[in-house]
Order: C-alpha cells, then structure tokens, then sequence
C-alpha cells in the first residue's frame, strides 16, 4: 500500500494531521492535472492552476464533509472531477449578466482611440476629469 493510501485510511479514521501529509505527496500530480484542464479551457481564463489545485484540494479533505476513498486512483479521479465542478462553477459565475456575462472583450491594444472619439466629446471628457478633480482630487 503505498503511502497515499496510508494517509487517505488516516483521514479516513479522522486523523486531523493527515491531511497535512498528504498534500506534499500528491500536490505535484494535482498540479499536472490542473494544468491539463486549465489547457482545455479556453483563452483569457482568469483561474490559475495553482488556485485550482488548493481550491479542488479544499474541497476533498474538508472535515465537515467526510469523503472515504478506495485508493491513490479514486482519490485522483474524484480531484479531476472537482476541478472540473470548479471550472463549471467560474464559467456559470462569469456567464452571469451580474458579472459582466453580456460584455464583450475589447483588446485595448487594438482600441483605436484616437479615430473613435470625437473633439466634441474629447473635450467633453476632459471637462468631466476636471470637475472631478475639483470634488476628488484622488479620482481625479
């Protein structure tokens, strides 16, 4: 048995270390595995890897929650199928119209600001940024 498993059994039996021992041993795989999901989804994604793998690592030793695993693989495919929740999860959250879900990207660098603004409203703008200055110096 190797020593994951051991560890799994200990938290298993509620012991409050072993989960602490575990993460050493297996984050390098979850990270892997991470990567691997994060190269699935699409460009512009603002999740990290390393914040998948502590999110989707959070959510399989939780305490109050907990879950029993078979061995190192049951533990391994229940992390993939976290991850994917996880992943499921931010792109309901940012589809959302609360998050900006009907926005559309604009890359600002190719933003040409200079032809797609008017010296009506350019002056007009810079009126604004002035009256803000006089009512908050900081903002402005």
């Amino acid at each position: 048995m190797s020593d994951v498993t051991h560890i799994l059994l200990a938290i298993d039996q509620g012991d409050p270390q072993a989960a602490e021992k575990l993460l050493p041993l297996v984050y390098q795989e979850l990270r892997q595995l991470a990567v691997q999901k994060m190269a699935q989804e699409k460009p512009g994604q603002t999740l990290q890897a390393t914040a998948l793998v502590h999110e989707a690592y959070m959510r399989l030793v939780d305490v109050d929650k907990v879950q029993r695993w078979n061995s190192r693989g049951h533990f391994f495919a229940a992390a993939a199928e976290a991850m994917r929740r996880i992943l499921v999860e931010s792109a309901r959250r940012k589809a959302r119209e609360k998050h900006g879900g009907d926005w559309q990207r604009v890359d600002f660098e190719k933003l040409n600001v200079a032809t797609s603004i008017s010296p009506d409203q350019l002056v007009a703008l810079d009126d604004a940024l002035v009256r803000l200055s006089t009512l908050d110096p900081v903002a402005g």
